[in-house]
């Protein structure tokens, strides 16, 4: 029997494409062609010039499918029939992916090329007081916001996440299911519903026409309970129970087991629960329009007076553009752009949180 030297045992080093494969680098860089050529293709197109005129949502699907047909085709020439039958089933699906982002990456565009031209000192240190025409800025809406869902998540998480406890560890029998059918109707209730609750509350308590922040954060708290509620829910029932049962075990009483071992372990689903409630009340403009109010001046006490927020003062702004329309569709425009990055910013806390707080595991 022939010995092989070392030497000829060695797998040959050589091009990948000799190798009957693609580089792991090929689908990005076709990707990146596709999509830079179908955006020549499509600013060729805009015969208008207006950046705002670009379809973005063409661009990308047009350049997405020009790279799935070269890729495709590139892999059936190079590599076997099987790893291109692989690559056509990635492909496709990539595209029912695309065509899924399409709606939020057209949204995107247009906010952002709209609303960037806003983007300056004075919009975030002036408010809107004594402003027709052109000037001005969103100060007010911004702390408006601020102040509003602040005391909205301040009200509802404590309630949310002690309902969710309940629920997963006490609660029993019909109470349980009662509590259960009620927060699956309100996370259905129509936000200006709960905008009409709370100035119908407050109408028999201190008599009609009041508005104030701390109203609008109420509405807001109607509507950011239930979903705190299922979100936490379910990221309890998540926890082992032989992580209980080792604490038990251990003699520590049910509501320190609570504390100290399911709540840690489930804080990163908890903490993005509470972050997607905010952000499921932080854009509600009709609950605000009835119970915090308008206001062209800013208003830091949500206990006295009205109270401008961005998704009001984004309606206010294309409802009521004074004398000088372009101006206020900028504002308007700018407006929903901050009220964007504020999600966004919230969103890399509540991931920063999670993380930090997340239990470790391993040696």
């Amino acid at each position: 029997m022939t010995t092989l030297t070392r030497s000829e045992t060695r797998t040959p080093v050589g091009n990948s494409l000799t190798a009957g494969q693609l580089p792991k680098w090929m689908p990005w860089v076709l990707l990146a062609g596709a999509l830079v050529l179908s955006g020549i293709l499509f600013a060729i197109m805009n015969s208008s010039g207006d950046v705002a005129e670009f379809n973005i949502a063409g661009a990308t699907f047009v350049g997405v499918v020009l790279f799935a047909i070269v890729l495709v085709i590139l892999s059936s020439v190079v590599e076997t029939r099987r790893r291109a039958a692989d690559r056509l089933a990635t492909v496709l699906v990539s595209i029912a992916f695309t065509i899924a982002l399409l709606p939020l990456i057209s949204l995107l565009f247009t906010v952002v090329v709209n609303g960037i031209a806003r983007f300056d000192p004075t919009f975030f240190s002036y408010s809107m007081r004594n402003i027709v025409g052109e000037g001005g800025g969103a100060v007010h809406a911004i702390w408006g916001t601020l102040i509003v869902t602040g005391w909205a998540t301040v009200i509802s998480v404590p309630i949310g996440l002690m309902t969710s406890i309940y629920l997963v560890e006490y609660g029993r029998g019909r109470v349980a299911k009662l509590i259960t059918f009620f927060v699956d109707v309100m996370t259905g209730i129509p936000s200006i519903v709960a905008g009409l609750f709370i100035v119908a509350v407050c109408a028999l308590l201190f008599g009609p026409g009041l508005n104030t922040g701390f109203m609008g954060s109420l509405a807001l708290s109607v509507l950011m309970i239930p979903v705190v509620v299922r979100s936490s829910e379910e990221m309890l029932r998540l926890v082992p129970n032989e992580l209980r049962e080792a604490s038990y075990a251990l003699g520590v009483p049910k509501w320190l087991t609570i504390v100290k071992v399911v709540l840690p372990t489930s804080i990163a689903g908890i903490t993005t629960g509470i972050m997607l409630s905010i952000s499921r009340v932080i854009g509600e403009t009709a609950p605000l329009l009835l119970t915090a109010g308008f206001t062209q001046s800013l208003n830091m006490d949500a206990f006295d007076g009205p109270m401008m927020t961005l998704p009001v003062f984004v309606y206010d702004q294309f409802q009521n553009p004074g004398t000088n329309i372009p101006a206020a569709l900028e504002r308007a425009w700018a407006g929903a752009l901050t009220l964007i990055i504020i999600v966004m910013a919230l969103n890399l806390i509540a991931r920063f949180v999670a993380k930090k707080f997340a239990p470790k595991f391993g040696r």
